[in-house]
């Protein structure tokens, strides 16, 4: 077994290295700034990231939940994919993105790279019907032989989604979670899993190890990495993962 590590970078992004692969979560690396587009929920970015993109060094994967919001794709962002990084996300965003090298996947489609296996698993951004207004989500677990099972839920809300992934494949041992309770004008619910929503997720999941991401950076987050702490209390599985800092999952 290898080591498994994770440097938090900033909101959604992190660097995984997982069974031999460096791995970026939802890659967001543009300076703090406001995000004004047509027919978009103007964005506020509040904290650049801990590492520059053009410090990463070699990227052999990214997992991108979605490419409609900038809070999950950004400029930078961007850049990365258009260098021509294996990334792996939705039909429409393989649809949508040029210039990279985008493979999509629909829920429980599969795609190996190296001795690991990631499978694409079902997001909901949001309440129930909401699909319209958000867009197309996935979340991911990756499997390798002698390593952990690693859950990244990208910006999922759904608590019975999560409950059949559980399912499926009979607990994880790593759950990295967006967090954070989004918010943002026109829809009257969560866009995220909210710091409770974390706890119960963890439980169905059985996971013995969390990592929580997406709680801090962004104005439309209603709830902080202070909450989420404070919702797993003394439960000794949520992992502190200090910005920029390289932990041993």
């Amino acid at each position: 077994m290898s080591t498994t590590t994770l440097t938090w970078i900033g909101g959604p992004t992190a660097l995984l290295e997982y069974a031999g692969l460096r791995i970026v979560t939802d890659p967001t690396f543009d300076a703090p700034q406001t995000y004004v587009e047509p027919g978009e929920t103007t964005l506020v970015k509040t904290a650049g990231p801990a590492i520059q993109r053009s410090d990463l060094g070699t990227v052999d994967l990214v997992l991108l939940s979605h490419h409609g919001h900038k809070d999950n794709l950004d400029w930078e962002g961007l850049e990365l994919l258009a260098s021509g990084i294996t990334t792996l996300s939705t039909p429409q965003a393989a649809s949508d993105l040029f210039g990279g090298k985008v493979v999509g996947l629909d829920s429980w489609e599969t795609h190996e790279i190296g001795a690991v296996t990631i499978t694409a698993v079902p997001a909901l951004h949001g309440p129930p019907g909401s699909e319209p207004l958000v867009g197309p989500v996935i979340g991911f677990v990756l499997e390798a032989p002698g390593e952990p099972v690693v859950y990244v839920s990208g910006d999922n809300a759904s608590l019975p989604l999560v409950e059949q992934i559980s399912d499926r494949f009979d607990g994880v041992d790593i759950a990295i979670l967006f967090a954070g309770a989004a918010r943002v004008p026109g829809i009257d619910a969560n866009l995220t899993l909210t710091s409770a929503d974390a706890v119960s997720a963890a439980a169905l999941l059985r996971a013995p190890i969390v990592v929580g991401l997406h709680t801090d950076d962004w104005e439309h987050f209603s709830e902080n990495r202070a909450s989420l702490e404070a919702a797993f209390g003394d439960t000794g599985v949520l992992v502190e993962t200090p910005r920029g800092e390289t932990v041993t999952l």
